[in-house]
Parts: C-alpha cells; sequence; structure tokens
C-alpha cells in the first residue's frame, strides 16, 4: 500500500520553475522534425502519384506544391532533414558513450544547432 504520509520530501519541480536544458530542447526538436518528414514525405508521395494518376491531377498537386506555401514546406524539410541526421548522430555517439560530459554534450547541441543551419544554406545553393 502506498505511503500517504510522505513527510517532508520535495515534489517534483513543476514546468513553470524548470529551465529547459539545451540538450533537452534539441531532443525534442529531433522528434518534432521526424514527424514533420513524415508530413513533407506525404506531400511528396501525393506529388508522385499526381504524375501517375492524370495531367489535371498532376496540375493540381503540382501547383501546391511550387506555390509560395509548399516552398516553405520543402525549405524547411531540408532544414528538418540536415538537423534529424546531425541529431542521429549525436545520438550514435552518445549510445557509445562518449562525450556525456554536460560541455561536451552542449557542444554537440550547438554543433546539430549550427550544422543544420549551415548544410541547409548548403543545399539551397547547390540545387
Amino acid at each position: 500500500m502506498a505511503d500517504v504520509n510522505r513527510g517532508n520530501r520535495p515534489l517534483s519541480p513543476h514546468l513553470t520553475i524548470y529551465r529547459p536544458q539545451l540538450n533537452s530542447i534539441t531532443s525534442i526538436l529531433t522528434r518534432i522534425t521526424g514527424n514533420a518528414l513524415i508530413v513533407a514525405s506525404l506531400l511528396i508521395v501525393w506529388w508522385f502519384l499526381a504524375a501517375a494518376t492524370s495531367a489535371e491531377y498532376f496540375a493540381v498537386a503540382n501547383a501546391v506544391l511550387t506555390s509560395w506555401f509548399g516552398d516553405l514546406v520543402m525549405l524547411l524539410s531540408i532544414w528538418a532533414l540536415w538537423y534529424h541526421t546531425l541529431a542521429g548522430v549525436r545520438h550514435l555517439i552518445w549510445d557509445n558513450a562518449m562525450m556525456l560530459e554536460m560541455e561536451q554534450a552542449e557542444g554537440l547541441s550547438w554543433i546539430v544547432i549550427i550544422g543544420s543551419a549551415i548544410l541547409t544554406i548548403f543545399t539551397i545553393i547547390v540545387l
């Protein structure tokens, strides 16, 4: 049976007083970018299916993907792809029990953030 008289133990920190760390934010963002890439992949599959269906349906799908909204989604998808890849490499490093000290782990987080921005710009210039 649970002890209802817990004494004077401190409670867990509440979200209003908890200060998120860079590592936790980048880890959450890794999950968000993974889900966003699924949505972008579905748009690309829709575009391919429309191309295989008919010229009229392809015109609709192509108009969506080449609009400002489609361009924005694809641009953010490029960034999300680089971010998610670099964050995956970071987790592979951590899985090998390397760079787990706080300063090194935070440095890896900055590498993921800055590296994804630089690689996104490089990809846009090359493509």
